[in-house]
């Protein structure tokens, strides 16, 4: 079994250390504990990118099927069950880096306007069902690249850590913990949760735990000023917090958040 290199900064903590996020949310936190205000809150939108000389005529789906169609890729399969039966959306499920050379940061807002569509529907989180209007049939076109689930993206989570310290009790020496919900887990584990207990300084190691391919589900102050949760089918992290915490998410230039009101 290949070594741990959080064994030293994030070693592991008692399951129960996050017993007062399961009481808090009335939750088993199967996907991720989504905290209430503490007394406040926002949500940090996973970023989005955009090519600036992609084609803006094909979609995922429509340039996979073009590659199986010439022979230039294999159908994907499973024990002999086709899985190109669905439609190839695009974007991914898990850790995302920065995409490369020609890709810029598309932000949420920039999309609604250029859409008509809201930056999250009203009632929803952040997910899979925002901006139907710059699919087509369900897939995104070729030059965006949406966010990915169920994780923040590096570049979102070092800027998100990096506001934590500015407003945390301790600065980097905040004490910490992080829960990694047992879908993103490769021994998943139901009954005995995975948390790791560490400093702020050290968070972003965090990104690159063995054990996941997932930013954690939930990272929290020891002194539970304030909670990030990131939700397995979401697109975004609430973070729960102080108002000041929370006004500096909101006003932050490298980060995209925002209050949803139907989501305290």
């Amino acid at each position: 079994m290949p070594e741990n290199p959080l064994s030293d900064r994030w070693p592991l903590a008692p399951s129960g250390a996050a017993d007062w996020l399961r009481e808090l949310c009335a939750d088993d936190g199967v996907t991720g504990f989504l905290a209430p205000p503490l007394p406040d809150a926002a949500w940090v939108l996973n970023a989005m990118y955009e090519h600036e000389r992609g084609p803006v005529d094909i979609s995922y789906h429509e340039h996979r099927q073009a590659l199986l169609a010439a022979g230039r890729i294999e159908p994907l399969s499973v024990a002999g069950i086709d899985l190109e039966v669905g439609v190839a959306t695009g974007g991914g499920l898990g850790r995302a880096d920065h995409p490369g050379p020609g890709w810029r940061r598309l932000r949420w807002a920039d999309l609604a306007r250029r859409t008509g569509d809201p930056v999250v529907p009203e009632g929803r989180p952040p997910a899979r069902h925002c901006f139907p209007s710059a699919r087509k049939d369900g897939s995104w076109p070729l030059h965006l690249d949406p966010p990915t689930e169920g994780s923040l993206d590096r570049e979102t989570w070092n800027r998100l850590v990096r506001v934590l310290t500015a407003y945390s009790p301790d600065g980097p020496d905040t004490r910490c913990l992080a829960f990694y919900n047992p879908l993103m887990l490769r021994g998943a584990d139901f009954e005995n949760l995975h948390v790791r207990s560490g400093h702020l300084r050290d968070a972003e190691a965090l990104y690159d735990n063995t054990d996941a391919d997932f930013s954690p589900s939930n990272l929290w102050a020891e002194d539970r000023s304030w909670v990030l949760c990131t939700d397995y089918d979401l697109w975004g992290t609430k973070v729960a917090g102080p108002p000041a915490l929370i006004e500096a998410l909101l006003t932050d230039p490298e980060l995209e958040a925002l209050r949803l009101p139907w989501s305290p």
